[in-house]
């Protein structure tokens, strides 16, 4: 979640060295990937690439600009949010394979929320969200969406609770579970390290779990939850005994276990998406480390024991994936932020086995999107995504080019 937590490393956590540009220790500098941006440079050589298609170019205004989240597949037709546009404080929108979008509702900021980072959930028509800004206490909100009508569930902020909410909700049988990514306590450089909140069927909502740091908890918890056999399991960006991010597994009776507490190096660390569940192993992204200094792929069993599957190695075959993954057919599909072909980012599949493939390499501003932080959706045999910048669409959004886009690309 580099738009915003990116201010809450370098300002405040002793030992996070994201840049102004957002790059991470071991990435390539500035220089190497300013060579990967020539569009003389390497192409892509995968089949796949052929079957790219760019499916709609946000606009900003009245449209909606920057998709952080994946998309959700609804009877056939796909819903998503974006940070901005709209009426200036994000949007819910959906669009279809074809790439007719519409806007389903524009935020407002208060008191109905600003910023919508996550995907969505959808149960019975309904769709959940949540927004890192904006609500009664300007610390985001939980909302639904109903035939196009908002409401807010809970506003963030109140004295212990949590604030900013960055990752998707779970429903778990009408009963909701999310994270905050900061809140719930004076720990962690006075900002709070983060809860784990649920949210009844009524509308009550209440701190499942309040991260106490490293050594021996998580802190600033990203993404969304997991359930498994009835517990669920996360990530947090940072704590754990190394303050590099750890596992984590809170069963319903609210017991919270850290599974693993990432090394650094050859193991990865900062993991900011959720995991992914096949067949009761759970597959997960770091945003750096690994062999190549770049991110990894794990997996890492029930029980806590890890495993790298593949890391980056900073240059063609991407670096930095901050999107949680999803399987097809066996095989494990998911973007970088950057690297690739021309430095903008890429489309690839792994292995379990751990043999890596890129699908897709950006080719950035004007001609095509930038920099995907989103996981993909699988379709009628397509995966369908997002970039947060890139294309013609607007310019010069946080110095970026481009308001991002939808694009489609077979596996």
């Amino acid at each position: 979640m580099r738009f915003v937590l990116t201010v809450i490393c370098c300002l405040v956590i002793a030992g996070c060295s994201r840049g102004a540009t957002g790059s991470l220790p071991g990435t390539l500098p500035a220089s190497s990937v300013a060579n990967l941006h020539d569009p003389l440079g390497p192409r892509t050589t995968s089949r796949n690439a052929s079957s790219y298609k760019i499916l709609y170019t946000f606009l900003n205004s009245p449209d909606a600009a920057n998709p952080f989240a994946g998309l959700i597949d609804v009877k056939g037709e796909l819903y998503g949010t974006t940070v901005g546009g709209g009426d200036g404080n994000g949007a819910v929108f959906k669009i279809s394979t074809s790439g007719a979008e519409s806007v389903v509702y524009a935020f407002t900021g208060s008191p109905d929320g600003s910023g919508p980072f996550a995907s969505l959930t959808e149960s019975r028509g309904v769709f959940y969200g949540t927004t890192y800004a904006g609500g009664t206490n300007s610390a985001g909100t939980v909302f639904e969406i109903a035939g196009g009508k908002e409401k807010v569930v809970h506003s963030f902020g109140a004295s212990g609770d949590g604030n900013s909410p960055y990752g998707a909700i779970l429903d778990d049988k009408g009963t909701l579970y999310g994270t905050t990514a900061i809140g719930g306590n004076s720990a962690c450089y006075s900002l709070g390290c983060g809860i784990v909140f649920k949210i009844t069927s009524a509308g009550t909502e209440s701190v499942f779990h309040t991260f106490a740091g490293e050594p021996n908890d998580g802190s600033f918890p990203d993404a969304g939850l997991v359930e498994v056999k009835g517990a669920f399991y996360g990530t947090t960006r940072l704590g754990g005994t190394n303050k590099l991010g750890t596992v984590f597994k809170i069963e319903k009776s609210g017991k919270e276990t850290v599974l693993h507490s990432f090394q650094g190096g050859s193991d990865g660390y900062y993991p900011e998406a959720s995991l992914l569940n096949v067949g009761g192993t759970l597959y997960g992204t770091t945003v750096g480390g690994g062999s190549g200094n770049s991110g990894t792929v794990f997996s890492i069993t029930t029980t806590g024991k890890e495993n790298v599957v593949y890391s980056f190695h900073g240059g063609s075959d991407g670096i930095n994936p901050e999107a949680p993954l999803i399987d097809v057919n066996g095989a494990l599909y998911g973007t970088t932020y950057e690297g690739g072909a021309f430095g903008y980012g890429t489309v690839f599949s792994v292995t379990p086995s751990g043999k890596e493939n890129v699908l897709y390499s950006f080719q950035g501003y004007p001609s095509d999107g930038d920099y995907p932080q989103s996981g993909l959706t699988y379709l009628n045999g397509a995966l369908y995504g997002t970039t947060d910048y890139g294309s013609t669409g607007c310019v010069n959004r946080m110095g970026l080019s481009g308001c991002g886009i939808v694009f489609s690309i077979a596996p």
